[in-house]
């Protein structure tokens, strides 16, 4: 009987762990493929709701990458002046604004940046991050400790890799790449 139990209670372990793993994913669709993405809502559980919340209410759908400089990293996000499909779209403007949601608690940790990184863009105030994200082409160790990390691509790097780049330092882009879709694996 002791041995039905324990395998009873390991099966629950397992199906609980498999459910929540699913639970933190999304799928970012771009012009090329969709990307999986895994969240850390354990490292950064509220940019995690953040993100999840904006992205399966439709709110990212349209949003452009504004600023993307090449071997760094791709800059999306601004849900207020980003949106291709928003009368308020103002490409000029992209990167100066967010959602009407306040503004996220710094939660920065030992999470590297590294290639496929998911992180909160913000202004140099550290408590500052609304809904703009970044996702680094390669590592960037001099983020960590500074940027909050909440995600990691795990599937479809090469996607992400075909982001149209900007021109110069600032990485401005010109008829940007845009986020068709970010929505919770299901």
């Amino acid at each position: 009987m002791k041995i039905i139990y324990f395998f009873l209670f390991f099966f629950l372990i397992i199906s609980t762990k498999n459910v929540y793993t699913e639970e933190m994913k999304m799928i970012l669709e771009l012009k090329d493929g969709k990307i999986e993405i895994e969240l850390y809502d354990k490292i950064a559980p509220g940019h995690v709701k953040r993100f999840k919340e904006l992205a399966d209410s439709g709110k990212y759908d349209g949003v452009v990458f504004h600023r993307v400089i090449d071997g760094f990293m791709a800059q999306t996000g601004d849900v207020k002046f980003g949106n291709s499909n928003s009368p308020d779209f103002d490409l000029s403007r992209a990167g100066t604004g967010g959602s009407d949601m306040p503004d996220l608690k710094a939660e920065f940790s030992d999470t590297s940046h590294e290639k496929g990184t998911l992180s909160m863009a913000r202004s140099s105030d550290p408590n500052s991050a609304n809904s703009q994200f970044f996702i680094c082409f390669d590592a960037a160790p001099h983020l960590d400790r500074q940027y909050s990390a909440f995600g990691k691509v795990i599937k479809g790097m090469e996607f992400v890799d075909n982001i149209k780049r900007g021109e110069g330092s600032s990485g401005s882009v010109e008829n940007p790449d845009k986020i068709i879709s970010i929505r919770s694996k299901k």
